[in-house]
């Protein structure tokens, strides 16, 4: 089965594919009878230009560029990366938590300016992280992971979720609720056409002053308009990885002390990409074999 890969994946797993084109699908002009199965980064499908498509392996857990629909219609199976970038992606919401609460990348930004002549008291001081309270909102696999480290800084957890379970991890709250409560919300939900703007100018109203909105989700599922004009308000602070607009970012957002900005590095640690690269490839392996894939969507 000929793969067409759109960009150059990390790790070995990849030269277990037998015939492997590396190309944007950008590239594409004309109909390509050869290609059967397509390693992309959550991308739009040309299904026209690929008619004898059998699989398209999505490196990553976000899927929404693709139609799904459209690609059963063809009889194309579509896989993700689902469990393989929980903690890496974990491991930023917290970051992002404590360099926001604890104005890290202000004091860093402070020290390299020359600024610094005695105690940082000298600018505004921050809060603390332990004994605040974490609104996440959705709790997934990603979501459960943050929760999990909350228990390390002595956090009061809060969720929302589609369908409230009981869960060890956190008390259950409405949407509404959760922001209004917490000093901390961090954004875990898939994007789709129900959370799709979710996070509106009414919702971001409710947050405390002082509050920390993180998002490692998406970032349509947030009014970003809105959300700039919070942050520049000075009401609130933030820690963001995504944005509705990739790779653009707002450019108020670009000088203002209160927002740390990181490129959707969520899942961007060796271990963890080489680690999408090994599903995705076993997800091609296993429809070339004729076999069911692993982690279909």
């Amino acid at each position: 089965m000929k793969i067409l890969a759109t960009r150059r994946y990390p790790g070995p797993a990849l030269e277990e594919l037998d015939e492997v084109e590396v190309a944007p699908l950008a590239s594409l002009t004309e109909p390509r009878e050869d290609i059967e199965g397509l390693l992309a980064a959550n991308e739009p499908v040309p299904l026209d230009l690929l008619p004898r498509l059998r699989a398209v392996a999505n490196f990553g857990v976000g899927y929404d560029q693709v139609d799904v629909a459209a690609c059963a219609a063809h009889g194309v199976v579509v896989t993700n990366t689902p469990g393989v970038l929980d903690d890496a992606t974990a491991d930023l919401a917290f970051a992002l938590i404590l360099a926001a609460r604890r104005q890290v990348v202000e004091g860093d930004r402070f020290v390299r300016s020359g600024g610094w002549s005695g105690s940082w008291s000298e600018g505004t001081l921050a809060e603390e992280v332990a004994g605040s309270t974490l609104g996440i909102v959705g709790l997934g696999r990603i979501g459960s992971a943050v929760a999990r480290r909350a228990r390390g800084f002595d956090l009061r957890v809060l969720y929302t979720q589609r369908r409230p379970t009981d869960s060890e991890l956190g008390e259950y709250r409405e949407l509404d609720a959760l922001l209004a409560e917490s000093d901390l919300i961090s954004i875990h939900a898939p994007l789709t056409a129900e959370t799709e703007g979710l996070i509106d100018a009414r919702r971001l109203a409710l947050l405390r002053d002082g509050a920390v909105f993180v998002n490692t989700a998406r970032g349509e599922i947030v009014d970003e308009r809105a959300l700039v004009a919070e942050l520049v308000s000075g009401r609130i602070s933030a820690g963001l990885d995504v944005f509705a607009h990739e790779p653009e970012v707002p450019a108020e957002l670009l000088e203002l002390p209160n927002v740390v900005l990181t490129p959707h590095i969520g899942s961007a640690t060796r271990q963890t990409r080489e680690a999408m690269t090994r599903l995705v490839v076993d997800n091609l392996l296993a429809v070339e074999r004729g076999e069911r894939a692993l982690t279909p969507v």
